[in-house]
């Protein structure tokens, strides 16, 4: 899937989950794929525990043109922290693209809803990624109940859900395959389109490729960026 041709009409992208969910690896692959084509940056956005180590991904990132924005206010418990001029500054230059990368569950996504006016200024895409293989998202009743304690924190509707299952390095086929089925029975419920299955280029397997494409689920292949157990 080509994501700079998919989101050509969207500019700004909000990524939120429970933490471990790999929100903060999609984000960045997903900022490195529009930079093929627009200006972009990506934002830091987690008020209390900073899973995404931009120092990891930092390099990567600026050798392919994105700005990566750390604000101060990463590892703070503060609800809602100032931002700086620089993030700001992303609100009213029309011709980039801003990724949001949004701290894990309704406490982190809070720091969102101070700023719904900005937000809301224009249609953005946000997205709720789940991992079926993490302890409080093995079942769709838990992966519902963040869903909504995080929209709800946020006070911004979500627009799409992408499913990352994984085990990262032990992740098999039964992995892909239930991931894949939990997203569209999810898609269901919450009448909410999938985005897309995020995979590893070199975890997938034809049946697992085979089975996106019946259900009509895009797959994104991502390359590795961020190196911390069950982090991101």
């Amino acid at each position: 899937m080509n994501i700079a041709d998919m989101y050509a009409g969207k500019r700004i992208f909000l990524f939120a989950g429970h933490y471990g969910s790999g929100k903060s690896e999609i984000a960045v692959n997903f900022a490195s794929a529009l930079a093929e084509k627009h200006r972009t940056a990506i934002v830091d956005f987690d008020i209390i525990n900073t899973y995404f180590r931009a120092a990891d991904a930092r390099a990567a990132l600026e050798q392919k043109g994105v700005r990566v924005i750390t604000p101060v206010y990463a590892k703070t418990n503060v609800d809602v922290p100032a931002l700086p001029a620089e993030v700001f500054a992303l609100f009213d230059d029309k011709a980039v693209k801003a990724v949001f990368d949004v701290g894990g569950d309704g406490a982190g996504a809070r720091a969102v809803s101070g700023y719904r006016a900005e937000f809301s200024a224009e249609p953005t895409e946000n997205f709720f990624v789940f991992n079926l293989r993490r302890q409080m998202t093995s079942s769709a009743g838990e992966i519902i109940k963040y869903f909504h304690d995080i929209q709800r924190s946020a006070r911004l509707p979500f627009t799409a859900i992408i499913n990352n299952t994984n085990l990262l390095a032990e992740t098999d086929e039964v992995d892909l395959l239930e991931g894949l089925e939990a997203a569209a029975a999810l898609s269901g419920v919450l009448a909410l389109p999938v985005a897309f299955s995020a995979s590893m280029a070199y975890g997938h397997t034809a049946r697992f490729l085979s089975r996106s494409r019946e259900l009509g689920i895009p797959v994104f292949f991502m390359e590795k960026h961020i190196f911390m157990e069950y982090g991101n």
